[in-house]
């Protein structure tokens, strides 16, 4: 029922199986979701195909072997939202993790949020 809920499991159950890349339905959110992954190097990038409406993500791991993603956890769900003004953004382990938001300026991970001085809907972290 949860599309976001639904792309972080394939990612995680990916990295668990170590998996090169994973493929995912297609939605604008998860692209931005993406793109603030791809920034935050979490994977080493991803790719649409607008025929099939697919993304496929390509996975990164490191030099031995593990996976650099070690957890992906889905915050605010369809039944309850979670909303944290521009001061009350969160910091995942101490700021080694990232914290991925929707604001009115986009799709934005912790820093930048924090950067641009804006709060919004906190939508997954990742670590």
């Amino acid at each position: 029922m949860d599309p976001i809920a639904d792309m972080l499991t394939i990612i995680r159950n990916g990295c668990r199986a170590q998996k090169m890349e994973v493929t995912v339905p297609y939605s604008r959110i998860k692209t931005e979701i993406l793109r603030v992954l791809l920034e935050e190097g979490f994977i080493n990038n991803f790719t649409l195909d607008a025929k099939k409406r697919k993304i496929t993500i390509m996975l990164k791991f490191a030099k031995n072997g593990e996976s650099v993603i070690r957890n992906l956890e889905r915050v605010s769900k369809c039944s309850c939202r979670i909303y944290v003004a521009k001061n009350e953004i969160p910091y995942v382990l101490g700021g080694l993790g990232t914290a991925v938001l929707t604001t009115s300026q986009g799709v934005l991970s912790d820093r930048e949020a924090r950067r641009k001085k804006v709060g919004g809907e906190v939508i997954a972290y990742i670590y």
